[in-house]
């Protein structure tokens, strides 16, 4: 800019506009400046791209790894909400059960009502729930519970002898003990002199 008399720039007035206000005629688009070109990738050092490289595809795996973690554990999630209301419900199915079975003990199980207690049967086995217990298994207190406790010589090892109700599994959840008889080895112990003498 032209310095002024008193020392202060003149400002400096540019006319923009595309057409002539005097003559009325299109003006040529007069040339823009010339800006500095941005610096070309190859201006940037190779390292520095291998780095930003490097450091761009690890937050991407990172990213990855978190997402299929979190997938994961949502499809556990709702495998374990969708096994728990299926045990609450066969736990409360569990004492139908036990009528249709001393039903069938007792001979009453016939007819139209057989067909029912089968059907119900069925369907609940293929929703998982299993019955175990049988007379002469061993005696294991994380499947058993023993409600009668008694010595025999014709057992090797603590044998339930008798089963007073069946237990009912799904899958290797136990969702109720089978309530047993169990027998230990050797003769029952003989009374103490005490007792005898009173």
């Amino acid at each position: 800019m032209p310095p002024r008399e008193n020392g202060h720039e003149e400002p400096v007035i540019r006319d923009n506009r595309k057409i002539d206000p005097q003559t009325g005629q299109v003006r040529e688009a007069a040339e823009a400046p010339q800006e500095a070109p941005a610096p070309a990738p190859e201006a940037l050092a190779d390292g520095e791209l291998v780095a930003q490289l490097a450091e761009r595809t690890a937050d991407l795996q990172r990213l990855q790894a978190e997402y299929t973690n979190y997938r994961r554990r949502v499809e556990r999630d709702r495998g374990a909400v969708r096994e728990q209301a299926a045990a609450g419900v066969l736990t409360e199915l569990l004492p139908v059960l036990d009528d249709i079975g001393r039903a069938r003990d007792h001979g009453e199980l016939t007819g139209g009502f057989a067909k029912v207690a089968e059907s119900l049967e069925a369907a609940l086995t293929k929703l998982g729930l299993n019955a175990f217990g049988q007379k002469g298994d061993p005696f294991d207190p994380m499947v058993h519970e023993a409600l009668m406790h008694s010595y025999s010589p014709e057992v090797s090892e603590p044998t339930a002898i008798e089963v007073l109700q069946p237990g009912y599994r799904m899958g290797d959840r136990v969702l109720r003990p089978a309530r047993v008889a169990v027998a230990e080895p050797g003769d029952a112990p003989a009374a103490s002199d005490d007792e005898d003498e009173n």
